[in-house]
């Protein structure tokens, strides 16, 4: 019996056989009828009666519970897949980078701080060790020599273009490479097209680079603009238009220029009182882009398909630029009853815009120009091409920003108690003071500037033209005043200073009144018609003929200081988008062959803060060819700082200047190189006219040009075609 048990256990695989009986146990009927302890396993048939027994007391609670509430728990998890369904919808329907959402690629603010920081990381480089020693555009200063840089020994320099082939890829997340962008690869590409030369800092050629000076404004002021800007007026009639509306600006593109800078401040300005902004970017080319998303303006990544549908559904729609027409077209076919929602601002004065605009000019709602002398020039095209317009169109003045207009002292929404318009006029003489220490000039130097791109429509080597001729004029003064005596140097001086004088009135005159009386009278009679005009209109003549007889009206340079007076011209913006490269190696192949120049040229970096450059400069220059500057947003700021302007006498500009008032005209091209001379001779030798000219422009602006100003017309306009 014992081996018989043994062998059927081990058959059984040498496992435990229960014992059939239990001790103080009692027998039960199975249904089966065999007999088996009560409370020993038993089988139990699927549809049996019986309730088991816990086997535990963890375990067996939860899967009740489950069993009891096996709905809601469905309803839970088909409620979490409906919202994850929505959450990634509602992404991908709103422009994001598709390749986040399904987990690739890297995000947009990646791409912008990196797009950025090569821009800037290449903007200033030094020839020896461009690798390793690079400056920021946000420095505080950054001073060396301009050179133009070559590749490998001659050549322009494109090294401010990343290395691609040496670059590698970053990573994100667990060794998971990030794809491209083909879209994002295009624009990088044509960033490049017009890429401002390289501006080493070591190099005894060119002159000097300066600025940007955003640290210093900071410190000395005592505010930020990257912390604190500009409110609307809530109970101004713009204000009420808008709130709650949806609006979609169309940028041609992100370089630091009047448009861009003005659809910024048109989009910082809507959000502010209320509406809805989205911004569609044409190109990328320019360092905007970082400046939008801190004033959280939402930028629509897809400039095609979403930015259509999202045009549709809004209130309004304003172009910034007249490049922006292919857009319109492109919206209008698309849906064709865009057009009435469409408002165009253009900005541009020159004939080739024209021709890519006029397809569509009369399909838009509205067309909005920024003066008298563009509107009327882009009627005379449409009436030369029968272009008939929906409705006449409106002239929209540019304003000076709060922010500027606070450092320059002018009331507005940035004053507090603290910040009081006296109390920044203070700072802004500790400023300037501070600026032009940095730039190493002193109390008697007179610093002309020019902030706008680098171009042959701005000017700059004209102007640079004329101020060899004026430091030609002064050193050839300051011999005369070594050989002869004191006494006859000064009347020399002022002699020649008020022959300069007539000599510059007569030759504006004769450029724009040719064929005039003044040209073919003697010197006496033209002394006498010379007196009666001043007798009609007071000039500025009169008053630098008064300053010589009287000097003890405003103080006067003596004859040593104007010994040590000398001329510096600061010209910007280098590594501006907008530059022109073939030009600029033009302006710095001149500057080589007139060595004395370079010792007065000063350069400096695109930047959006300037505050710190008007503050610190005497004179501002805009010296537009062609048609003239469309408006000239750089001329208010500098008159709203107390700037006299020489300008050139064509478009925009001379409705902004007055000549003999708030400054002096010149004519556009070579005819106006010699004039220009003249003016600057004329500010240099007059101290107190550069004064009350700058006081003249600036009353101009507050009357005229400030952000009211601006945005009471526009709302004339939102009110006729939001009807």
């Amino acid at each position: 019996m014992i081996e018989e048990g043994t062998s059927r256990g081990d058959l059984l695989g040498s496992t435990a056989r229960p014992s059939p009986l239990r001790v103080g146990g009692s027998y039960k009927s199975t249904l089966s009828g065999r007999l088996t302890p009560r409370g020993s396993p038993s089988f139990r048939r699927a549809h049996s009666g019986r309730t088991p027994r816990r086997e535990g007391r963890g375990g067996g609670g939860f899967s009740q519970w489950f069993r009891t509430s096996r709905l809601v728990y469905w309803l839970l998890l088909i409620t979490l897949w409906a919202y994850l369904g929505f959450y990634v919808q509602s992404r991908w329907a709103h422009g994001d980078n598709k390749d986040d959402i399904l987990g690739f690629g890297s995000s947009p603010s990646d791409d912008i701080s990196n797009s950025t920081s090569n821009g800037r990381r290449h903007l200033i480089a030094n020839g020896s060790s461009l690798a390793n020693k690079t400056e920021t555009v946000d420095s505080p200063v950054v001073k060396g020599r301009v050179t133009l840089t070559k590749k490998g020994s001659a050549g322009l320099s494109r090294q401010s273009a990343p290395n691609r082939k040496n670059r590698r890829p970053a990573r994100k997340g667990r060794g998971r490479r990030i794809k491209p962008n083909p879209r994002a690869a295009v624009v990088e590409e044509n960033n490049f097209e017009e890429q401002e030369l390289n501006f080493p800092e070591e190099n005894n050629t060119y002159g000097l680079l300066v600025g940007p000076f955003g640290s210093t404004e900071d410190r000395i002021l005592d505010w930020s603009p990257q912390q604190r800007s500009g409110t609307c007026d809530r109970k101004g009639d713009f204000a009420r238009l808008v709130w709650s509306r949806r609006f979609v600006l169309i940028f041609h593109e992100l370089s630091m220029t009047g448009a861009p800078l003005s659809m910024m401040e048109l989009a910082t300005e809507l959000l502010s009182c209320g509406a809805t902004v989205s911004a569609v970017v044409l190109s990328k080319k320019g360092g905007l882009m970082s400046e939008l998303s801190r004033r959280r303006i939402k930028v629509l990544e897809d400039k095609a398909d979403f930015s259509f549908k999202t045009s549709m559904k809004a209130d309004l729609v304003i172009a910034g630029s007249a490049v922006c027409a292919s857009w319109i077209d492109q919206y209008m076919e698309r849906f064709p009853a865009g057009g009435s929602q469409v408002v165009w601002w253009i900005m541009e004065n020159r004939k080739e815009y024209f021709d890519r605009a006029k397809p569509v000019l009369n399909r838009v709602k509205k067309l909005l120009f920024l003066s008298e002398a563009q509107s009327s020039q882009w009627l005379t095209w449409c009436k030369e091409e029968s272009i008939k317009l929906r409705y006449a169109p409106t002239v929209i003045p540019l304003s000076v920003n709060d922010e500027l207009a606070f450092v320059a002292g002018i009331p507005c929404s940035l004053n507090t108690p603290t910040f009081t318009s006296e109390r920044m006029l203070e700072k802004r003489k500790l400023l300037r003071d501070s600026v032009r220490k940095e730039m190493g000039l002193t109390d008697n130097d007179i610093l002309l500037i020019s902030l706008s791109s680098i171009n042959p429509g701005k000017g700059q080597l004209l102007l640079l033209e004329s101020v060899v001729m004026v430091i030609k004029t002064m050193s050839r003064q300051d011999e005369l005043k070594v050989k002869l005596p004191a006494g006859e140097a000064q009347k020399q001086n002022s002699s020649s200073g008020s022959s300069g004088r007539t000599d510059s009135r007569a030759l504006f005159e004769r450029s724009n009144n040719s064929g005039s009386r003044k040209s073919r009278v003697t010197s006496k009679k033209s002394s006498k018609k010379l007196k009666r005009k001043q007798l009609r209109r007071p000039s500025v003549n009169e008053d630098s003929g008064s300053l010589d007889t009287a000097v003890g009206r405003r103080k006067a340079l003596s004859a040593n200081e104007r010994q040590k007076q000398v001329l510096k011209v600061l010209v910007g913006s280098v590594g501006s988008k907008s530059n022109k490269v073939h030009y600029v190696k033009e302006i710095l192949n001149f500057t080589l062959q007139h060595s004395n120049l370079s010792s007065s040229l000063l350069w400096t970096p695109a930047t959006t803060r300037v505050a710190s450059l008007y503050s610190a400069a005497d004179v501002y220059v805009i010296n537009a060819q062609g048609m003239g500057e469309t408006f000239g947003r750089v001329t208010i700021e500098a008159m709203a700082f107390g700037l006299p302007v020489l300008g050139t006498d064509a478009g925009g500009t001379k409705e902004i200047v007055g000549h003999n008032e708030t400054g002096l005209l010149h004519p556009p091209g070579h005819p106006g190189v010699k004039l220009l001379a003249q003016n600057i001779q004329y500010m240099l030798e007059n101290p107190s006219e550069r004064e009350i000219m700058g006081m003249k422009g600036r009353k101009k602006v507050e009357k005229m040009y400030l952000k009211r100003h601006m945005y009471r017309k526009f709302a004339l306009v939102l009110s006729s075609c939001m009807r």
